[in-house]
């Protein structure tokens, strides 16, 4: 929020621009990422984008058909990079363990140690700027934001489906409020951790619920 928690929420895993005009692009999609961030997409203007790129008003045109364009091109990027980034951590949990419990406790370890590391990277949660910042985006800007966070619910409820097969909860639980927990620790973490200058903010709040999911399915003496 990951971003994210999102580089940027969560840490992005981007692969180098190839050419001089996709770093041209990734450099504008990066300061207006930020600009979106500290003082809002409305705040945000063209101009002031083009200045510190260092490009032409046409250069800025040749990228983006216009500033809705701009937004959904740095959700796009946001949540490729929150998929890229998840994916890797799940594959690397999986590796270590093969049990569906076992590796989501693995998976929130690695969550939490990779946030505070790169907290103080990010300057903020993109997710939550969005959303606050509704009225400033057209409706497609909006359903996109919706979609993507609906995916982060499907990726961890999924998990969690296989973990309540092979270990009944030991008390009634929601799953799907559950798989919204990883969701909203990383960007009400993002909050507080900026606010009160915490980068361990999240890694507290995601060991905590990392906890909270062992009690609840982990048999006595395991997981």
């Amino acid at each position: 929020m990951p971003t994210d928690v999102a580089t940027k929420t969560v840490l992005p895993v981007q692969s180098e621009p190839r050419s001089k005009g996709e770093r041209t692009r990734e450099r504008i999609l990066d300061i207006a990422f930020e600009s979106v961030i500290r003082k809002g997409f409305a705040a945000t203007s063209i101009e002031e984008l083009v200045e510190a790129a260092g490009i032409t008003k046409s250069g800025f045109f040749y990228h983006f058909r216009d500033k809705n364009d701009l937004a959904r091109q740095l959700l796009e990027r946001h949540q490729s990079d929150n998929e890229q980034f998840l994916d890797a951590l799940a594959a690397r949990a999986r590796e270590l363990s093969d049990d569906p419990l076992h590796s989501f406790l693995v998976f929130l370890k690695l969550y939490a140690e990779d946030m505070r590391d790169h907290l103080t990277n990010m300057p903020g949660c993109f997710i939550a700027a969005v959303t606050s910042q509704d009225q400033s985006f057209d409706r497609e800007m909006m359903q996109m934001n919706a979609a993507g966070i609906l995916a982060w619910r499907a990726r961890f409820l999924a998990w969690l489906e296989d973990i309540a097969a092979a270990y009944p909860p030991r008390r009634e639980v929601d799953l799907t409020a559950m798989a919204d927990a990883v969701l909203t620790l990383s960007s009400g973490g993002v909050t507080f951790a900026k606010a009160l200058r915490d980068a361990d903010c999240i890694a507290r709040q995601v060991l905590l619920f990392r906890e909270s999911v062992r009690l609840i399915f982990g048999p006595e003496g395991r997981a």
